[in-house]
């Protein structure tokens, strides 16, 4: 039986991880997960692809939704949450195209952002219940998501990131740095399954996580991140990019974990829709034919 055996989320976006051994799930994400991000002065999301020291950004939230950040040389910024219903600056946010209302974090908090990341403010994502719809082509009406690059939630399963270190090492010669095995972080994933078989995620369609139910709706195509060190801010490309583009090509996405909506349990009312744990069991409710991946020819030789 899969087991759930980890759980991961971002307050900040592109920030360090928080890695809970529980977390509560809302319709939107896991709670907490993403309501924050760094954005440009159109407000574009500033994130890791942009300028991967955001990663070594730590965030530590509060009960009463304030935030206290701290760099990578250790000074702290303390943020109080803003509202639009309190007045404070709304601003229009931006996440790979889709634009979406937001507020601003206040003054002080900005220029702390700016004296170390640039012409970048720092954005609150108030009310996650109307503000960004999820693609029509995967969501339902009136499902939303948070500040994350289109989902609630990403899943990823050990058992496929040892396969793909399997092709890295199967790819390159022995001591090549680019054969190193790659820790889980490199993938930013929000649920880590243990105990299936590798890739078999591909096929899911629908799953239950302890007491949660969640649709399975979209393979997440991956970026630069994936070549990020979470622990330095350093990037260690070209890896895992070039096997992903060997093995895990579909059409012109790099594949790798499953983007998932949650579903609202039966009489379940407001935000809350329970919590998941690490241990809970990990059940396959719907499954579908895996895609087949566009293998390029000579994968799976030394390079």
């Amino acid at each position: 039986m899969p087991l759930l055996t980890g759980v991961h989320l971002y307050p900040v976006k592109s920030t360090y991880r928080l890695s809970p051994t529980s977390a509560d799930v809302e319709p939107w994400g896991l709670a907490g997960d993403r309501r924050w991000m760094l954005a440009g002065p159109s407000g574009r999301a500033v994130t890791q692809r942009d300028e991967p020291t955001i990663g070594q950004y730590r965030v530590q939230p509060h009960p009463d939704g304030s935030l206290t950040v701290t760099d990578p040389q250790g000074a702290s910024v303390e943020v109080p949450a803003p509202s639009a219903a309190a007045g404070d600056p709304a601003a229009q946010a931006d996440v790979f195209g889709t634009l979406f209302p937001a507020v601003e974090a206040a003054k002080e908090v900005q220029i702390w952002f700016g004296d170390r990341l640039g012409d970048v403010r720092l954005l609150h994502l108030d009310r996650p219940d109307s503000s960004r719809q999820i693609d029509p082509a995967y969501g339902r009406p009136g499902e939303t998501t948070s500040m994350a690059d289109g989902y609630p939630l990403l899943l990823a399963s050990t058992a496929s990131l040892e396969a793909l270190n399997g092709h890295l090492a199967a790819d390159h010669p022995a001591g090549d740095r680019r054969a190193e095995p790659l820790p889980m972080t490199r993938f930013r994933p929000n649920l880590v399954v243990s105990g299936s078989e590798p890739w078999a995620e591909d096929s899911w369609r629908r799953i239950r996580v302890g007491d949660l139910t969640f649709r399975v709706v979209k393979a997440c195509g991956r970026c630069v991140v994936t070549t990020t060190d979470q622990e330095t801010g350093l990037r260690r490309g070209p890896e895992p990019l070039l096997a992903l583009g060997r093995h895990r090509k579909f059409g012109k996405n790099l594949v790798f974990g499953q983007n998932l909506i949650p579903e609202r349990p039966e009489g379940v009312t407001g935000d809350l829709l329970g919590t998941v744990r690490v241990g809970d069991e990990v059940t396959v409710l719907e499954q579908g034919p895996p895609p087949v991946p566009e293998v390029r020819p000579g994968a799976g030789a030394r390079r």
